[in-house]
């Protein structure tokens, strides 16, 4: 059993050790498309999604070895969209979200073609609302609630080739878990 402890810890160290070269660089432009799993804006027992949540961003990177020589700090933009059906008893709202906001990231080259990061965004949601059935005696509500967002994210993008990556970001924009691809312009 030690043996195989130490085997391992072996490779973990030449794994995380090893010099290679960035996935993300001074200059480096990347697209990301998602496509997320579980809403962060509409949970609960009266909700069903009609839309499920996707995202669109970019980055451009801005700063080399922030720390050493295998960080780098990218900023850029995001686009999210969702939708959502509340319902109770025929009566309810049909909900539509856009985010729109600016990110900052800070990269980790910890293995060879990955190139994991962590970072903020900063946004606006644009939220709109329609209502349909008949509400009876609960009388007229407003539905909408636009405003300011943030969240924190943690992410990861896995490069097959030089330009095309598999991603995988975890975070509260518009739903916490966003598997997609990258494309290195």
């Amino acid at each position: 059993m030690k043996k195989h402890f130490l085997l391992l810890f072996v490779l973990c160290w030449l794994a995380f050790s090893s010099h290679s070269q960035n996935t993300f660089n001074l200059g480096d432009k990347v697209v990301n498309l998602g496509l997320g799993l579980g809403s962060t804006l509409y949970t609960g027992s009266y909700y069903a999604s009609r839309v499920p949540p996707v995202s669109a961003s970019f980055e451009v990177g801005v700063k080399d070895e922030l720390f050493d020589e295998k960080s780098s700090l990218g900023v850029g933009g995001y686009l999210g969209y969702t939708g959502a059906k509340w319902e109770n008893q025929g009566w309810g709202w049909n909900y539509s979200s856009i985010i729109v906001g600016g990110r900052a990231a800070l990269h980790y080259q910890l293995i060879d073609n990955l190139d994991s990061y962590t970072g903020l965004m900063l946004g606006y949601n644009v939220v709109s609302s329609k209502s349909f059935g008949s509400n009876g005696s609960w009388g007229n509500y407003s539905a909408v609630g636009s405003g300011i967002t943030y969240s924190w994210f943690l992410g990861g993008r896995y490069y097959f080739t030089d330009n095309v990556a598999g991603l995988l970001e975890l975070g509260y924009g518009v739903s916490y878990l966003n598997i997609g691809v990258a494309f290195k312009l």
